[in-house]
């Protein structure tokens, strides 16, 4: 068995050496699961339902610590980190409702009865990444194990401490260890094992396109389900009839959130050419504001990139004679520090078409709002995006163009647990949360029950 050490990106000192499983691990894990799987699908709605309200109150129990734990293993803010130890236990919360209310449908025919059962897979494999731990793996687990699955849990190698954790949790709450099981691991050994295991029957998979093509394609193999969860390429559009105050002070949020390391990151700033010059004016100031350090302090609002081959690729898209219009600021010293950095490049330059994934947006103009949409479809991915206008009328016409999953108009928000999120194009496939989400986690199982015709005798 081979170790990994893990490390605080914004002091660069080893946390903690963590233990990786092999492949043989993977096989014993899968056929425990499978065997609590059963026991977990018997066992009455009613019981499923408040075994996962007992996780939930574990989570609630511990957000203090788990928030610690990713303010450490991440460099999250303390902040965000509460509020996504807090949505952990939220999710669970919200689909710990599913067991009592997965109805299955009846379906008038004639010559008998007709019903359908929501049967779950049995396994489900979910791999997450490293830029959001607790929440991606939430999005997985709890509406997986509210269908009657099992699930095994294969956290990112870089950040896998609060999902270990999480995983105790779930086992101190009354779960049945078996059942939701945490592996951490090397992608090309556990995830792959994934992929590959004939037993596990879904993979949820979040990280880059690249990847999640070979996941994709390794898992038709065995016509095994998926949902993707991939790149981004966001764009924040910015018309000239908005409250131009309020989307220069707001757009630094919606692209240096975790320091850009979010598939959602707005990383092209679109603005209508005619208030181009007053948005910058406003933006550089927003931007410079950005309150980057310690990522233990309340007041900071950004912490480190997670790794330094991380700092090594964000940098590389930022050389010397990159077309800088301003920078805010970044603490000098050990970590993996990379200050707010805005550029105004060439449609066509590699920042503009790359997931740069790190806190370096572009910023370009636009005409009118047919140019506006034509620009922000411009990319292969289709995850999220915003639109600032006062026009109702043009906010319907521009979301309904603009080919993204995830739109939010005068706002940044993307993601709400009671909704669904997920994206078009090369951003992935299928939806995770909202009230549908357990189904994707489900086979749908039609029964025909005929009925003997004993008209005469009534």
């Amino acid at each position: 068995m081979s170790t990994a050490q893990v490390i605080n990106p914004a002091t660069e000192e080893v946390l903690r050496t963590v233990d990786l499983l092999d492949e043989a691990a993977v096989d014993d894990a899968v056929g425990r699961a499978e065997d609590a799987q059963r026991r977990w699908a018997r066992l009455a709605p009613a019981e499923r339902a408040g075994a996962l309200r007992a996780f939930a109150a574990a989570v609630d129990a511990h957000v203090d610590e788990l928030a610690t734990l990713e303010v450490a293993n991440s460099g999250h803010p303390i902040g965000q980190a509460e509020w996504e130890a807090g949505h952990v236990r939220d999710v669970l919360q919200f689909y710990s409702a599913t067991p009592e209310r997965l109805s299955g449908k009846q379906i008038p025919v004639a010559g008998g009865i007709d019903v359908t059962f929501n049967e779950p897979l049995g396994v489900v494999g979910v791999i997450t990444p490293w830029n959001f731990p607790m929440p991606i793996a939430a999005w997985g687990f709890a509406p997986a194990l509210a269908a009657g699955n099992a699930v095994l849990l294969k956290p990112a190698e870089w950040t896998p401490l609060t999902s270990i954790r999480i995983g105790e949790l779930a086992a101190e709450s009354g779960l049945d260890p078996d059942l939701f099981q945490v592996l951490p691991g090397k992608g090309a050994v556990v995830g792959e094992r994934f992929v590959t295991h004939p037993g596990v029957r879904k993979v949820v998979f979040t990280g880059s396109t690249e990847v999640g093509t070979r996941v994709m394609a390794g898992a038709a193999a065995q016509v095994k389900r998926v949902t993707l969860e991939l790149g981004g390429k966001s764009a924040n559009i910015v018309f000239d009839d908005c409250d131009l105050e309020r989307a220069a002070a707001t757009a630094p949020y919606g692209v240096f959130d975790n320091a850009g390391q979010d598939c959602c990151a707005r990383s092209r700033i679109l603005v209508q050419r005619n208030v181009y010059d007053r948005f910058m004016e406003l933006l550089e100031p927003a931007v410079k504001g950005v309150a980057v350090g310690d990522p233990a302090v309340r007041a900071t609002e950004m912490g480190p990139l997670v790794s330094r081959p991380h700092w090594e690729s964000v940098a590389s898209y930022v050389p010397d004679d990159a077309p800088v219009a301003f920078r805010g600021s970044a603490p000098e010293g050990p970590g993996f520090w990379f200050p707010p950095t805005v550029l105004t490049p060439q449609p066509t330059d590699r920042t503009v078409t790359e997931e740069i994934f790190g806190p370096v947006v572009t910023v370009l103009p636009f005409d009118d709002e047919a140019a506006a949409v034509a620009l922000a479809n411009d990319t292969p991915y289709g995850l999220s995006g915003s639109i600032w206008t006062d026009n109702l009328s043009r906010a319907v016409r521009v979301s309904r163009a603009v080919e993204a999953g995830n739109l939010s108009v005068n706002s940044h928000s993307s993601v709400r647990y009671n909704t669904p999120f997920g994206g078009f194009k090369q951003s992935g496939l299928g939806r995770e949360l909202g009230p549908d989400a357990p189904l994707s986690f489900t086979e749908t199982k039609n029964v025909f029950f005929a009925v003997e015709d004993r008209a005469e005798e009534l």
